[in-house]
């Protein structure tokens, strides 16, 4: 009896910790976030912010006043294999449209948060699954590496 529950779990510890062998689709590029729609993948909008700091306030801003990458989904799942980002280092920030370009304002006296998101790995190569824990508003998005000013954008319509 023992021998067969051994067994059972063994069975099970792929499904179980979620590291069955990954068959959706891989990303052609490292480390750029892919949106996932069905079995296609959409690459992020791959950018350097410009920074503007101010007395009590930095301003970051995208040219152009929405993003090439657009999804429909409200709770978008990323697809991306790490290489030199590590997709745990990986912030969302939702950012505003004005005057022609995207900005962010983040106060220095405050602490802007970023949108919680969930980080799974997917295969031993460093292909990870990045989802939104709860459902985003119609608008544009950045993801950025902590302390990098390299961003992905993103619009969901």
């Amino acid at each position: 009896m023992k021998l067969q529950v051994c067994f059972l779990l063994l069975a099970l510890a792929p499904l179980v910790s979620g590291q069955g062998k990954y068959t959706g689709p891989r990303p052609p590029k490292p480390d750029l976030p892919y949106l996932l729609h069905a079995s296609h993948l959409v690459p992020t909008e791959a950018v350097e912010a410009k920074e503007d700091n101010r007395k009590d306030e930095v301003l970051y801003t995208v040219d152009g006043a929405s993003s090439s990458a657009r999804t429909p989904l409200a709770s978008p799942i990323f697809i991306m294999q790490s290489v030199k980002i590590s997709p745990e280092s990986l912030q969302l920030f939702k950012i505003e449209s004005k005057n022609g370009r995207r900005e962010i304002l983040f106060k220095k006296k405050s602490t802007t948060e970023p949108i919680r998101m969930e980080v799974t790995r997917l295969t031993p190569d460093g292909i990870y699954k990045l989802e939104v824990d709860n459902g985003l508003k119609n608008g544009e998005y950045v993801l950025s590496p902590e302390g990098s000013n390299q961003v992905f954008c993103f619009e969901i319509f």
